[in-house]
């Protein structure tokens, strides 16, 4: 579903990501970690073809998003550290008006509250102004407007940064639901545990490289902790 193949970007002559190689399939939810700088961030941009790769390609199903950008932005759903609402209009005015900026217009207003009620929001909330929601609040009506969107890939940078423990972890059960309906997940992280908890697969990138993948069923916490602080020393 997600796919990067020699992926690289430059900046002046330096590297912010240098050959990356990775595939990403409907279910799995797939965790980078790295300090700031790594190349996180570049990553997730190069998908959403909010930037343009130096080398290499970043393909949504099959596509390469540099030649079919708006084709590949149905496939997908953003949801940044800070989620882009309109803080004046209601999370169902939110709600309403993104789905349908994505080509969806077709839900009743009892639809609406029941993507709330899917991703944890009283729905009682619904017609309350944004600017009152809480951030793991605003992060919730991200993923619902994912689902209204029918999203088949969801695209995440530092998603539960500033969340309470309480909020990550619903958070992350929203994640592994949507996964178990077959959505391939890219999310960005500084959370070891976090991503330990929530993905299938984590890779650790330094100096925008992926230096190392691993299967988060085949390793334990400490494990993850040593091979990360390992790679962040050397």
């Amino acid at each position: 579903m997600l796919e990067a193949i020699n992926l690289s970007k430059s900046y002046n002559g330096t590297r912010a990501l240098s050959d990356l190689n990775l595939s990403i399939q409907p279910g799995e939810i797939f965790c980078l970690l790295g300090a700031n700088g790594a190349g996180k961030t570049t990553t997730i941009n190069l998908f959403l073809n909010f930037i343009q790769p130096t080398d290499g390609t970043a393909k949504i199903k099959n596509l390469d998003v540099t030649q079919h950008p708006l084709e590949t932005k149905k496939y997908v759903a953003y949801i940044p550290e800070q989620v882009m609402l309109y803080r004046n209009l209601t999370g169902l005015e939110n709600l309403e008006y993104f789905t349908a900026l994505a080509g969806h217009d077709a839900y009743t207003r009892v639809d609406y509250l029941k993507f709330f009620e899917q991703v944890g929001l009283d729905p009682a909330i619904a017609d309350e102004r944004v600017a009152t929601y809480s951030k793991g609040m605003r992060q919730k009506v991200g993923i619902a407007i994912a689902l209204a969107k029918k999203a088949e890939a969801l695209l995440l940078d530092e998603p539960t940064s500033g969340l309470d423990p309480k909020a990550s972890n619903e958070f992350s059960e929203l994640l592994k639901r949507l996964a178990g309906n077959d959505v391939a997940v890219l999310m960005t992280t500084h959370d070891l545990f976090r991503a330990k908890e929530t993905g299938t697969r984590v890779g650790i990138m330094k100096h925008g490289k992926l230096v190392e993948t691993l299967n988060t069923r085949e390793i334990g916490h400490t494990d993850l902790e040593r091979i990360y602080l390992r790679h962040m020393h050397d």
